[in-house]
């Protein structure tokens, strides 16, 4: 019988992932000084274990002013390297590929941990540490009431975001992931160069559809220009704003256009976040909310798009996948309630097409798999062959 589509190979330049399934970034707030740790190590290593083909870090900040909370990761320095080459030798030696995503956060830096209440730092932050900083935007206009005034980026600072960004780039090459993503979406810096509603600069960098998308162009030319050319460069992008007079399809198709131009390989298609919580429901939310803006970006760009958003079920992956609606799955939040979705995936897709026999646990890490192969006889006798695990 044929490979379920969901589990065949897709090779991207010189970089092969072993499946379709990418977990998408998750931050986990819990870094210091933009350092990763054990936790970061232990919660990405998890899903390479788990079988996803493509593993990516959290967003990454260019600098320590482009981060979210301080509990963000970096790499504006040089020390930040290490740990997070060790994460990405781990996912490597486990079956992944180690994907890495580069963001800044723009009017959106500066905020509370989320489970302190994900909005503008208060004095009781502040008393744990957590100290606001200076945060910057295509144009002076706060995310929304009570928050912070953005500093209206010049074009010396821009100059400045350019080389934090290729050296950023840098230090992921010398940590050795084999994918990059820049993070263009979720209301973050690049997507409010592209939203009408955040950028209201009258140079060269706002105004019509072109200007906005000038800077974050040039941040995809440099990040590819010392990204190795035989390595894979994702952009991240929310599809649509969901407000009215935001970013609608057609933008993002012209973006998508000027960014496979530059070299950008995968496009990542989300949507919302430009107000309040990247995650905010902005959008009508179903099973797959937004495969049909990766669907519509594929057709009418001939890009390779990534669909993500509330896809939890293996049939409803490999349905997406077999109809030609994209060619990529993100699983998030699904991957955290269960970081084996890739194995229990797989293993509820051959049992649909009754292949589950000898070697049943052939794709699991053979720590794991030597004693459920032991095990599944057992089982078998005393529930016969539909077992609860499968039931993904």
């Amino acid at each position: 019988m044929p490979q379920p589509r969901l589990f065949t190979p897709i090779s991207l330049r010189n970089v092969t992932a072993k499946n379709r399934i990418v977990i998408s970034p998750m931050c986990q707030y819990s870094a210091t000084d933009g350092m990763a740790d054990d936790w970061h190590l232990v919660h990405l290593g998890k899903f390479a274990q788990g079988g996803a083909g493509i593993v990516m870090t959290e967003a990454t900040a260019v600098n320590a002013e482009g981060r979210i909370t301080h509990g963000d990761l970096g790499l504006w320095h040089d020390g930040q390297i290490a740990p997070l080459k060790r994460i990405a030798a781990f996912l490597r030696a486990n079956g992944s590929v180690p994907a890495i995503q580069l963001a800044h956060a723009g009017r959106k830096g500066s905020m509370q941990r989320p489970w302190y209440g994900n909005a503008a730092l208060t004095p009781e932050d502040h008393a744990r540490g957590d100290t606001p900083w200076t945060i910057v935007a295509p144009s002076a206009i706060p995310m929304d009431d009570g928050w912070l005034m953005p500093h209206e980026l010049t074009e010396p600072d821009l100059k400045a975001l350019r080389e934090d960004w290729r050296l950023a780039t840098l230090r992921a090459v010398e940590a050795d992931f084999d994918v990059l993503e820049i993070h263009c979406a979720h209301g973050y810096l690049l997507h409010e160069f592209l939203s009408p509603l955040s950028n209201q600069r009258k140079d060269a960098y706002g105004g019509d559809r072109a200007g906005r998308m000038k800077y974050p162009l040039e941040i995809i030319e440099t990040v590819r220009a010392v990204w190795p050319s035989d390595r894979p460069l994702f952009v991240r992008i929310s599809s649509v704003d969901g407000i009215d007079g935001g970013i609608d399809i057609s933008d993002s198709v012209g973006f998508v256009n000027e960014a496979k131009a530059r070299g950008a390989d995968v496009i990542d298609c989300s949507s919302g976040g430009l107000m309040g919580s990247a995650t905010a429901a902005r959008i009508p939310r179903g099973y797959g909310f937004q495969v049909p803006f990766a669907e519509q970006i594929r057709r009418e760009t001939k890009a390779t798009t990534m669909a993500v958003g509330l896809i939890l079920h293996p049939q409803q992956a490999e349905d997406i996948l077999a109809e030609d609606k994209t060619d990529l799955i993100a699983v998030g939040r699904e991957a955290l309630f269960d970081p084996n979705w890739p194995l229990h995936a797989e293993l509820a897709l051959r049992e649909t097409k009754g292949e589950i026999g000898d070697g049943t646990f052939a794709s699991w890490p053979k720590q794991y798999g030597w004693w459920l192969e032991r095990r599944e006889p057992g089982l078998r006798k005393l529930d016969g062959p539909a077992l609860p695990f499968r039931k993904v």
